[in-house]
Order: C-alpha cells, then structure tokens, then sequence
C-alpha cells in the first residue's frame, strides 16, 4: 500500500508539473476614443424682424437663441453661419418672392461662456440680426425669407 501510495503521489506531481509547463498568459490591453463632437440640439429656429415700417428711421432687429452641445474636453467649437438662399454678393438677404425684391441683412452669432461638458449640459447661441433702414425704405409690401445654415465644428 506504501508503495503504491508513493507512486500515486509520484504520478500526480508530474501530471500537476506538465500542466504548469503547459500553461501560458496574455495580456490585453482594452482601449477606446471618445470623439471630440458637437451638435445643434434643435435643427431650427427662427429669427424674426417683426414688421419693419419704412416711416421709421430706425434699423430694424431680432434676436434668438438656440442651443448646442460639444464633447467634455473639446476647447475650440466653432460656429458660423453659411449665405443664406438668397445671397447678394455681399450680405445675406430676404426674399419676397411674389415682388422679387430683396432685403440684405446682417448677422452676428454669440456663444455663451460656458465649457463645454458633453450633451447633458447645452449651451446657448445667440443670434442677433440687423436690417439697415436705408435698406428696407423702398421696398415693396410683402412677406420676405431667407433660410441660412448654421455649421458647428469642434
């Protein structure tokens, strides 16, 4: 019984050698990138003049404001606005489209000061537009539009 029990014991110490021998390891490395994004959170607004009177010398204006986000960490995001459909050359301009004639206007676009912390914490664009009263006096009555794109890029 000895005997055997030493060869058992023999046995089993080189088997639990060879899997030991046998074994080997690895190691993973895990990774992954967060993309430095930003967005509109609406995909419209609305800037309105209001009725603009062409007895009164002053400049016509609007505001509005819309909201947008960019990536935690992300420390440049720009904002511009594209020509608008009804561009002159030189400025952005309204179209009434039943008269033909055109309203140029300007645009002016302010970010808050905020930083920018990822889409649970929107930001605020203002956008603010001027209508010269040099440029609205001669025009005739009528319903104008204009629709521009506003780009974000990180």
């Amino acid at each position: 019984m000895r005997k055997s029990m030493a060869v058992f014991i023999a046995l089993a110490v080189l088997a639990a050698g060879g899997a030991a021998w046998a074994a080997g390891s690895n190691t993973l490395t895990v990774q992954a990138s967060v993309g430095g994004t930003c967005k509109f959170s609406t995909l419209t607004s609305t800037l309105d003049f209001g009725a603009l009177d062409p007895s009164s010398a002053a400049n016509g204006t609007g505001s509005t404001t819309t909201n947008f986000w960019c990536t935690k960490g992300v420390s440049t995001d720009t904002i511009s606005a594209g020509n608008g459909a009804h561009y002159t050359g030189t400025k952005n301009a309204m179209l009434d489209s039943v008269s033909g004639d055109v309203i140029p206007y300007t645009l002016a676009l302010t970010k808050d000061g905020l930083g920018n912390n990822g889409p649970g914490f929107p930001r605020t664009l203002t956008i603010d537009g001027t209508v010269l009263n040099a440029d609205y006096i001669g025009k005739t009555a009528g319903n104008y539009s204009d629709t521009v794109t506003l780009t974000i890029n990180p």
